[in-house]
């Protein structure tokens, strides 16, 4: 079995279980934030439809540096609608399957690097990334936005079995 065939189930079950969550974003919630200091609602929903697309990035190049350019500000992907979200989604991650699918176990362990202001942030084999970045990243952020959720009163489907709103297993 070859490395991308392993990653693959575990994509598509995170993928899956991530798109359910980003379907039940309210589009009259986008701008709620916990906090002063947290990210509004859909800029947090924004960052977890476009964290499948680094499986492509991942895969497609060798280093990826973020900083910005010279007179341009960081622009993040804030949402402004859940139509918006699931179809970034979908093509994100369409495009991160595809990638995945088709490296070789060598080009998987070559190592990728994250640039930040001339700073190596991650340098890992790409295989790592994968998880660390691309799955991981994303599960976390996830939570965070269910959190979101919940406190806005939507009910939130189950990740790994029912959630609360849904029921008992047995």
């Amino acid at each position: 079995m070859t490395i991308s065939q392993t990653l693959l189930p575990e994509f598509e079950q995170e993928m899956k279980s991530t798109r359910k969550l980003l379907a039940c974003v309210p589009n009259d919630k986008l701008d709620f934030k916990p906090h002063e200091k947290s990210m509004a609602l859909g800029r947090l929903a924004g960052h977890v439809a476009e964290l499948p697309s680094w499986g492509a990035h991942t895969i497609k190049l060798d280093t990826l540096d973020i900083t910005p350019k010279p007179g341009e500000g960081f622009k993040a992907f804030a949402a402004t609608s859940q139509e918006e979200l699931l179809s970034t989604f979908d093509k994100n991650v369409a495009e991160a399957r595809e990638a995945i699918a088709n490296a070789s176990d060598e080009h998987l362990g070559k190592i990728w690097k994250l640039i930040f202001q001339g700073k190596e942030v991650i340098a890992m084999p790409r295989s790592a990334v994968l998880r660390f970045v691309v799955m991981n990243h994303l599960i976390h952020h996830r939570a965070q936005l269910g959190v979101y959720l919940r406190l806005n009163n939507v009910p939130i489907p189950g990740m790994y079995g029912p959630s609360a709103d849904e029921g008992r297993m047995f």
